[in-house]
């Protein structure tokens, strides 16, 4: 058994653009399963609307394919009446801090023992390039062709108003930390959140000047940088792991005993 065995690899070529972060995301996140010993017996994935959501279909785990930003509370049901399971949300920047806003905001105040891996690509893409709610202030859209004029939702803001719940930061082209902060995600007693930059080359990178995907992975490799040890509070363009004040980690179902719930 491998890695690979959570993954359909019989449906592949998937449906996302050449180029895409999200197959890096899913690259990961098997091969943390597999270190963890996750399988369809002891994990439940739930996924949103977006090109994310379709993530669930090309792995080996019962899914739940939600209605738009509704990733959370189907979560937070599932951790409540199968306290055994680990749940794993996987979705998109858009579907969780806009439609799923709200949802977010509560899922955060009620600290469920649920992992949430946001596919954070600044950007609408499945319907053609949009601004969202995490596109920087200035970056030229199908929306908002002058500019976006807004700033960006703070998700590291929102998660840390609960001092128990989890919070990384990664991209797609730092796969070492993006996978340690989905392992200490998972193993996390509450509520845990993975903020994934990524790229979508066609319906953002090219418009904001990036000629291919490799282009884009370039940049994240030269402007993020690891914050300093015991970092309370992550910087623009700081890779991290700001963990709150739950007492020990939890044990994933596939690795031992049963999990327990965290503290709001």
């Amino acid at each position: 058994m491998s890695y690979k065995d959570k993954i359909k690899s019989d449906l592949f070529p998937t449906i996302w653009c050449p180029g895409c972060g999200i197959g890096l995301i899913m690259t990961q996140l098997a091969m943390v399963m597999d270190d963890l010993g996750l399988d369809k017996t002891n994990t439940v994935m739930v996924t949103g609307i977006g090109c994310t959501g379709r993530m669930g279909a090309y792995m080996q785990f019962d899914s739940v394919y939600t209605l738009h930003g509704r990733t959370l509370p189907v979560a937070e049901a599932i951790a409540t009446v199968r306290p055994e399971l680990n749940v794993i949300v996987v979705s998109g920047d858009g579907d969780l801090s806009s439609i799923g806003g709200n949802h977010l905001l509560h899922a955060i105040r009620r600290n469920p023992r649920i992992t949430v891996l946001c596919n954070n690509n600044e950007i609408y893409g499945l319907t053609g390039g949009q601004t969202g709610p995490t596109t920087p202030v200035g970056t030229k859209t199908v929306s908002s062709p002058a500019g976006a004029t807004y700033s960006p939702v703070n998700l590291q803001g929102l998660v840390n108003t609960n001092a128990n719940a989890f919070y990384a930061k990664t991209t797609v082209y730092h796969q070492g930390p993006m996978r340690r902060a989905i392992k200490e995600a998972i193993e996390w007693p509450g509520f845990a959140f993975v903020d994934i930059t990524s790229q979508c080359i066609e319906n953002n990178g090219r418009r904001i000047g990036f000629p291919s995907a490799n282009e884009m992975l370039n940049y994240y490799k030269k402007e993020y940088r690891t914050a300093p040890p015991g970092a309370t509070q992550l910087a623009n363009h700081q890779l991290g792991i700001v963990k709150g004040h739950a007492a020990e980690p939890a044990v994933p179902a596939g690795a031992g005993a049963a999990k327990g719930s965290g503290e709001a």
